[in-house]
């Protein structure tokens, strides 16, 4: 098993990575646009050190020289730390797919660098043109695919060495996956069992097996695009009704069950974990896009979100034992 300080280490390595992608970026923006380099990390170090009482020693340009070398610092280890958390989380079992985990990972450096930006009142986000937004996402996202790409193949050796030493599929796995699929079902009721479908051979055991059939595939996916349309129209009945929050617990039970008994390992216990983390995660999304919609004026920003959730928790808790 990949130890967790091993972990921390590789994902600081592929954070490294990331923040060289980001650079690279930036820059090449700068060239191609011919704007100035922005001032935001150097305000942003200033408000710190007046907020902790700190002074930058020295007047003029050479204070100027410091600040600037203290954000580009900053920029630096505030890329390492995301990266770090990821490879935390990747060596607890949590591995998403390029497409996916690419931009969360990009997602997650972009609110690192600038909710601090905006709760010192450097810059208000909101305020910004689509291409501010732009300048500041296209590099993040350079971020997190690099980041991602490189932790992946930091990892890859160890993973296919503990795959091919595997000799029974572990049972703590199978509930984390289990408890995965039935988060994914809360949010999203037919998200676990599509992402079941579409990760399972039509040799594999019990349900998987016949959802893996080239006709079931298709149909799965219609239902969960359709459910995905359904569920932001107005008039929707509470999920947190009877008629709404049963099926999600029963296809999240049937859902980690099935995923188990494919992956070898008695289904009963990942049912369970999978029903659990159903009714949690159906209580979480319907406080989120509450949230949304007094801050917003409109739950779709939250809706949005818990779609990405539930497409990551399903695909992750889809993803067959080593075979």
């Amino acid at each position: 098993m990949i130890t967790m300080v091993r972990g921390l280490l590789r994902g600081a390595a592929a954070g490294a990575t990331g923040t060289t992608a980001l650079n690279v970026s930036t820059y090449a923006d700068m060239a191609l646009r011919g704007r100035p380099a922005s001032g935001t990390p150097v305000a942003v170090v200033s408000r710190l050190a007046d907020s902790a009482g700190v002074d930058v020693p020295g007047r003029g340009p050479l204070w100027d020289n410091r600040l600037e070398g203290l954000g580009g610092v900053g920029g630096g280890v505030t890329g390492v730390c995301v990266g770090a958390a990821a490879g935390l989380l990747r060596a607890a079992g949590i591995r998403l797919p390029a497409v996916v985990g690419g931009p969360l990972l990009g997602a997650a450096a972009m609110v690192a660098a600038d909710l601090p930006m905006s709760r010192l009142g450097v810059s208000d986000p909101r305020t910004w043109s689509r291409a501010d937004w732009a300048a500041d996402a296209i590099p993040h996202l350079a971020y997190g695919m690099a980041a991602h790409a490189t932790l992946a193949a930091l990892f890859r050796w160890d993973e296919e060495a503990e795959a091919a030493a595997a000799g029974e599929p572990s049972r703590r796995s199978a509930l984390l996956r289990g408890a995965a699929l039935g988060a994914a079902s809360g949010c999203r009721s037919s998200a676990g069992l599509t992402a079941l479908a579409l990760r399972s051979r039509r040799t594999d055991a019990g349900l998987a097996g016949y959802l893996a059939h080239p006709a079931a595939k298709p149909v799965a996916v219609l239902l969960a695009s359709a459910e995905l349309g359904v569920d932001k129209q107005p008039g929707v009945p509470s999920r947190l009704a009877p008629q709404g929050l049963s099926p999600r617990l029963a296809l999240a039970a049937v859902t980690g069950g099935a995923a188990a008994r494919r992956d070898g390992v008695p289904g009963t216990a990942p049912a369970l974990a999978a029903a659990l983390a159903a009714a949690a995660a159906a209580v979480a999304g319907h406080r989120l896009r509450a949230v949304a919609a007094q801050r917003f004026g409109s739950d779709l920003p939250g809706a949005l979100a818990e779609d990405a959730v539930a497409a990551a928790l399903a695909w992750t808790g889809a993803r067959p034992a080593a075979r």
